[in-house]
């Protein structure tokens, strides 16, 4: 079956980024120095920033309180080894559960079985942002530089896992989100809700390598930045690799980003470009390189210049244009319900678009198309 052959077959990486990834050291070679169940947090908080070798094993965080790992000397090595657990809180909280920022130079690991584990069942009503009490934010990663997070295990997110934001040479490499769990009906006040695994802003040479997604939302949005590469990925469950919402913050340009040798599965849209309604900005560059689309359900590719919620059949604007939009070999299936391909495009917005060998079947063709360019097709 060609998904399990794209799974399984190594592919190289390729990136529209300028310079290579830098790795830091896998491990630290200092003595190392150990953190383990509800005391080992409190050691840490008052050690973390004279360790550069620090194992987390087994911690206990006490709930409504971030695991603040922010400010570390350059060089420094955090493994997680064993469940290190995030309790819920009755009241919520708006999190982050755990925060690695500001520093450069890092390597965050988890060894083989550990997890992260985030009480998300506790939290889930159907929701979302929109819930009766806040939900916690997984894992801050701001102003991070030259740094590697790998092997990571996320279990039961309460809602969006991965911020990363104001990073720049960022290596995200084998790290799986699991929330199976928090499949549900929202209409019953049930499930997962803003669920994204990562979401990317003003950042610059970001790659995240060999994923595994089980979500309810996004698998990948990026919103702002520039030289981003997501490949060898599986998501499932969510809403696909997205651009976007574009358009509305203060940055508002997205550039050079590469989605390659992934599988989209059972999930609500494939590839997905979206920018908001009467705004400006800049989406430049974007490129999805043999992409395995299964069961998607709404749409599986979409592009959409009208974006304004809450509001629905908005016009699409033109203020963010969106150029140099490639797809190359993207192929699979839309069940019956959905559409295969959605163009929503504003006045003279949509240029240099370039699609080969896309082969999308399965769901409707839309008969409201709006100014697809000339490259394209609906």
């Amino acid at each position: 079956m060609k998904l399990l052959t794209l799974l399984t077959t190594s592919f190289l990486c390729f990136s529209h980024a300028t310079a290579a990834i830098i790795s830091p050291p896998y491990a630290n070679t200092t003595i190392p120095c150990f953190f383990s169940g509800s005391t080992g947090f409190d050691r840490l908080s008052k050690r973390n920033s004279s360790c550069t070798n620090i194992i987390l094993s087994n911690l206990l965080v006490p709930a409504g309180v971030t695991l603040n790992l922010n400010n570390l000397k350059p060089g420094t090595t955090v493994t997680f080894k064993g469940k290190t657990t995030f309790p819920y809180l009755p009241t919520g909280w708006s999190g982050p559960l755990l925060s690695i920022s500001s520093s450069s130079n890092l390597t965050i690991r988890g060894l083989p079985g550990s997890s992260l584990y985030g009480s998300g069942e506790f939290y889930w009503d159907g929701l979302g942002q929109n819930g009766p009490i806040p939900k916690p934010k997984f894992f801050q990663v701001h102003k991070l530089v030259d740094s590697v997070i790998e092997g990571v295990k996320i279990v039961n997110n309460p809602m969006h896992v991965f911020s990363i934001n104001g990073c720049r040479n960022l290596m995200v490499r084998g790290v799986t989100v699991d929330n199976k769990a928090a499949d549900g009906d929202w209409n019953a006040g049930k499930g997962g809700r803003n669920t994204d695994a990562f979401d990317i802003g003003q950042s610059s040479e970001v790659r995240i390598e060999g994923a595994r997604v089980w979500n309810q939302d996004d698998c990948v949005a990026v919103n702002s930045g520039t030289n981003i590469t997501f490949c060898n990925g599986l998501c499932s469950g969510g809403h696909g690799l997205s651009i976007g919402s574009v358009g509305g913050r203060s940055d508002n340009t997205v550039r050079n980003v590469l989605f390659e040798n992934s599988v989209i599965a059972n999930s609500e849209n494939g590839a997905r470009i979206k920018t908001k309604h009467s705004t400006t900005g800049l989406v430049s560059n974007i490129t999805y390189r043999n992409i395995v689309l299964q069961n998607i359900t709404k749409y599986g590719i979409v592009v959409d210049q009208s974006y304004s919620p809450p509001t629905k059949n908005a016009p699409p604007t033109n203020g963010v244009p969106i150029t140099g939009f490639t797809l190359v070999n993207v192929t699979g299936n839309v069940l019956p319900t959905g559409t295969n391909i959605f163009v929503n495009c504003g006045d003279g917005s949509c240029k240099q678009w370039d699609w080969q060998g896309v082969e999308v079947k399965g769901g409707k063709k839309s008969s409201k198309c709006l100014r697809v360019p000339a490259g394209s097709w609906c």
